[in-house]
């Protein structure tokens, strides 16, 4: 059976996020989708509770020196900041690591060099990448072809409305954890989806700066990306 998994969702144990995992898992249903990866900021998603015929992924969002790292299918902590090191934890756990939209802000491949021999695959389809540089995405896969490496795709979802815009479909015979992992790393998966409109992006900076107490500079600054956010999807609307 073909099942559509969104491989990078925030829940509200991201600074930026606002969803509980419940609400995560309702809304992908509701779009068709038969699972997820939580993948929160630098904060491992380890026990997931089960939810009947829906498979809620365990995983993270690393910040390293070579750009965010997904760890998926993981079964703990991942405490450090640098690639090496979490890829080497994710590794040790069991889990896939994957680079997350690897072009999002430079359209310099060289500099991901020293990472391609350790990774299980690229994200290649993300909903926010390309709010800075257009051919975000078609770069990833690109290099991920290159590479020789999976391809895999999420929404990077931090408000509900994101959920489910791009995702990765696979064939598989059960929803089984070990089974899905094996077919996503054997690179059987199809990454899909579209854009989500950078207003989202200025909403979750929005969630950030309230639940970190910003100052009120913090919000002045936060409304002009705001502004610039919304003249984007208005010029891009036809796109």
């Amino acid at each position: 059976m073909e099942i559509k998994l969104d491989l990078h969702v925030h829940s509200e144990r991201s600074p930026d996020g606002i969803m509980t995992l419940e609400e995560i898992v309702s809304l992908a249903r509701a779009r068709g989708l038969h699972g997820a990866a939580v993948c929160d900021h630098d904060r491992a998603l380890t026990d997931p509770p089960r939810f009947e015929d829906f498979l809620l992924i365990p995983g993270v969002e690393v910040s390293t020196q070579l750009g965010h790292l997904l760890g998926l299918f993981i079964t703990g902590p991942v405490d450090t900041r640098d690639f090496f090191e979490a890829v080497d934890i994710i590794h040790r756990q069991g889990g896939l690591a994957v680079l997350a939209h690897p072009f999002e802000h430079s359209r310099d491949g060289a500099r991901l060099a020293p990472a391609v021999p350790l990774l299980d695959g690229v994200e290649v389809q993300n909903s926010r990448a390309e709010r800075k540089l257009r051919d975000a995405n078609r770069l990833a896969r690109s290099f991920a072809q290159v590479c020789g490496l999976p391809p895999f795709g999420g929404s990077d979802a931090h408000c509900p409305q994101e959920v489910g815009n791009s995702f990765t479909a696979v064939e598989v015979d059960t929803l089984a954890p070990e089974e899905v992992k094996a077919a996503l790393a054997a690179g059987k998966g199809s990454p899909q989806g579209r854009r989500s409109p950078a207003w989202y992006a200025a909403r979750s900076q929005l969630t950030k700066r309230r639940k970190t107490g910003a100052k009120p500079l913090s919000y002045v600054k936060w409304a002009v990306f705001a502004a610039k956010c919304r003249v984007e999807d208005i010029l891009r609307k036809g796109d």
